[in-house]
This record gives structure tokens, sequence and C-alpha cells, in this order.
């Protein structure tokens, strides 16, 4: 099903599919219908319905609606939005999808109108421009050739809003596109494309050994670059060889030339310091890496650590170690993400993470996850790379667009949506330690030079390591620039 002029629906039958044109304007319709016939001799079928009741108006199920040309934003109710959200939701089969764009209203509120002009009103004989803006309302004018004008009004929809109001009608998995392009960063998409899938997908089902998630629909779109990075051959032998081998993660230093591996190990340390555990433990490390947490944790303490990684490969690596080590009892390693741990509620007495989190395009989702899976008492304590507090967006442009990240977490988010979840600080809650991360990525690109050096490209390329090079420089000026920081969070239930 298609909505609009019919062009979308033309070329939906030029490629083998049935289509139904719908739209509210009978008037829209007619003209639908006459372009039908004028671009292939096309009869359109064609149904005057309201979104709001489309089941109404149009009869049947479909695999797939679709809702172009800015469409959505004429919306001006949110109760208005839902229902149509609802309507394309039950109007779609089991597996069904929904594509849906808009505008980048974002990019409008936050900076100003600009367009590239190149995907959208292709050509440049229209002018287009807004004539207000404000939160409730975009007034766009239209100019052509002849002097003629004409006005649209539009609510501005933002982007995770709109996958919002998707997710809450029921829809489980929407991926995002910026002109068509899954990352899309380095550029400021003139419209957003969401693709959501309607498939009902339930979490607690095994799907694999140890109830593993697979690649197909579970991980979000962030996390799956996430997965897809960590995957290749280049990451997996750079951070055994280089980042500090079984710890993959910020380190605390003594000085300024110690080997990373020792300084990450400290930090492993001193964060376990300030937990009770026991050998009646159970710990759930979320972004395991190659599991140098998980086994300081079982030889030290005694206690049962769960570690939940999306790579297969390191993952594959961490059971090998456990193995060496006569750990496999003691570490039970789970493929999946974050976002959908597949533990029950109030199973863990400890949830554990290091500078994992950012890697998530929805950083509220595995602190509720960690939330639901903790026992009453138990105690969430991770560490991220952030932003700083009040740090604008454009600011961290070159290390946003070197992880392929919208966005990072903050000291002041974090604390937020902590409290929200009913978590109380512990010693301060948030001990920050920005000078070590500082250090921690000098030391890094230090080792990668020495390395390179020394033949590394013959096990990681060369385009990976100019790349990896420039991100820890750009790390490092944003550590000393005070634009992003690190540190130790430690909250309880």
């Amino acid at each position: 099903m298609a909505t609009g002029t019919g062009f979308h629906s033309v070329r939906l039958l030029e490629a083998g599919f049935e289509a139904v044109s719908a739209d509210g304007s009978a008037e829209m319709l007619a003209q639908a219908f006459s372009n039908g016939l004028k671009h292939g001799d096309h009869i359109l079928r064609v149904v005057q319905a309201d979104w709001r009741w489309l089941n109404r108006d149009a009869h049947g199920e479909y695999d797939a609606i679709v809702c172009l040309g800015n469409s959505f934003t004429h919306l001006f109710s949110e109760r208005d939005r839902r229902k149509a959200l609802a309507e394309f939701y039950a109007m779609l089969k089991h597996d069904g999808i929904l594509i849906l764009d808009q505008r980048n209203y974002d990019a409008i509120l936050d900076r100003g109108y600009s367009s590239k002009h190149v995907y959208y009103y292709c050509g440049e004989d229209v002018a287009v421009e807004p004539e207000y803006v404000d939160e409730g309302l975009v007034r766009m004018r239209y100019s052509f050739p002849d002097e003629s004008v004409y006005h649209l009004n539009m609510f501005p929809l933002r982007k995770d809003y709109t996958r919002r109001l998707m997710e809450e009608v029921g829809f489980q998995r929407i991926e995002t596109y910026g002109d068509f392009q899954h990352t899309y960063r380095t550029e400021r998409p003139d419209f957003f494309i969401h693709v959501a899938e309607k498939e009902y997908r339930t979490t607690d089902e095994p799907v694999g050994p140890i109830g593993s998630v697979t690649a197909n629909g579970e991980y979000s779109g962030a996390v799956g670059t996430a997965r897809d990075y960590y995957n290749s051959a280049d990451a997996d032998a750079f951070y055994w060889s280089v980042w500090g081998g079984e710890d993959i993660h910020i380190g605390i230093y003594d000085r300024p030339d110690e080997p990373i591996a020792e300084a990450s190990r400290r930090t492993v340390a001193r964060m376990a310091g300030q937990l009770d555990l026991t050998e009646s433990s159970v710990v759930l490390d979320l972004g395991a890496g190659f599991g140098g947490s998980a086994r300081y944790l079982a030889e030290t303490y005694g206690c049962r650590v769960m570690a939940l990684n999306l790579s297969e490969v390191e993952n594959e690596r961490h059971r090998a170690l456990n193995a060496e080590r006569g750990l496999t009892e003691a570490i039970e390693v789970m493929d999946g993400s974050f976002e959908s741990i597949p533990l029950p509620d109030d199973s863990v007495d400890v949830v554990w993470s290091q500078d994992a989190f950012l890697h998530s395009g929805n950083r509220a989702r595995p602190l509720e996850e960690a939330a639901r899976v903790l026992r009453p008492g138990g105690h969430l304590i991770f560490t991220d790379p952030m932003a700083a507090d009040g740090c604008p967006a454009e600011t961290l442009r070159p290390i946003l667009d070197r992880i392929h990240l919208e966005t990072m977490g903050s000291p002041e988010f974090y604390r937020h949506e902590l409290a929200r979840l009913g978590f109380i600080e512990v010693g301060g809650g948030f001990q920050e330690h920005r000078e070590h991360l500082i250090t921690h990525y000098a030391r890094v690109l230090e080792e990668t030079r020495r390395q390179e050096a020394d033949g590394l490209t013959e096990q990681v390329s060369a385009d990976y390591l100019t790349h990896m090079k420039k991100g820890l420089s750009n790390w490092v000026e944003g550590g000393s620039n005070r634009h992003v920081t690190w540190g130790i969070f430690h909250f309880t239930r």
C-alpha cells in the first residue's frame, strides 16, 4: 500500500508488486489514477482513506505500507499520529514492514535549514525554504519558475520521537537511514527514512546455544554496526595485539609510560574492590570482550560470571582462554546484545560493564535491562567514554563519525537515567578519571606506531591503522580540551 500522487505505486507495479494507492484527498487520488495511465498505462487501485481509520476504509492485509513524501508530518496531534501508526501496524501481515520518511527536522530546529537538493525535489527549478520554524510548526514556502508560491504547514517530527512512537505501537525492529544511507553521520541528511518491522520476536526463546542472540533481527542499528566492527579480522588482531590483550578497555595509570595491560588490569581491580564479592555472587559482564575482567573476578573471588558480548569472534577467543585456565564452568559466555539481555528478572547480584554502553543507539535501554535483571540490593558498576556535561554535539563530530554514532552519553545523562530507574549512588555515584582517558589513548596511539614500525601491517591492514590512529588522536584531543571524559559509575538498587 502506498500513498500520494501514485508515482510510488507505479514504480511498485513496474517492479512486479501489487499495489494500492490510498490517500485522504479525492483530488490527489484522481491525480494518482491519471499518473498511472500516463506513466505506463497502469490502472491503479485507489482508495480514499483517512489514515486514522485505515482499516475501516481499506481492506486486506499488506506486506508493506509505504508512507513517503514527508506525508506523516501533516498530522499535528500526537493522538492522531499514534492512531495512524496503530492502523498501519494492524493492516500489515505478521512479517510486514512500514517505510516512512520525514524531513530532518532535528537539523532544521537545532542548526537551521540547509539542503543538498539531491535526492528530493531534484532539479533547480523549485526553491524550497522554511518561512517559520518552532517546535510545533514548520511552514515551508515553495517558489516555482512562473513566480507562483505555495505553502505547506508541517509538524517538525524529531527522528527519535518518531522511532519511539513506532516502538510504542508495537514495531520491534526499526532501522533509520539518512538519505538512503545507513551510515550517514558524516553528513546532514535532508531526509530520514524509517524501516519498521512488525514481525514479533520473543527475547526469551533460545535461538542457539545458551540462549544466544543472532544477527537475524535482534540487533539495533548502532549495536549491529559495533558487532560487525568487532567481528572483523582487523579489529580482532588490533585489540589483541595492541590494546592490551585480555582487557580491551581504558586503564588507570600509575605513570604515563606504564604498559597498557597493567593499567587496564588496574581498572578491573579498582572496580572489583568497590564490591563485596563472594563465592556465591553472580556477576553479569555486559560487553565482556576477550573476557579479562570475567577471568579476574572468577579467579580472585570465586564468583560465577555470565559474560554477554555481541562479537562472536571475541567470544570464541574468550571461551578458549577460559578453557586454558580451567574456568569454563565458572564463566558462561553468551552471544548477544545488552539491549536485550537473555536472562530472567532478578537473577544477578552485580551488573558490570566496561566501555561498552557507548555502542548502544539507545543507552537508556541497557540501563533498563540492568535494572530488570538485578536482584533487590544488587549493584551496577560500569565505565564509559562520554561527552563532558554541556559539551555541544558538533564539538564531538570527529569522534562520533569515527565510531558511527550520533551521540554519546554524559555523566549527567547516566545519573538522570539511573535515578529514573530507582538506583541510588554509592560513594558519590561517579568517580571521574578524565586524565586516564587521555593517557590511555595516547599510550595506545604510541603502541600502534611502535608495532606498525615492527610489522603490524602483516596482521592489520594499513587502511585500518590509518583510521585508528586518527580516531585515537581525536580522543586525546577531546580529553585535553575537556570535551570528553571517563570514569567509574557505582549504583545500587
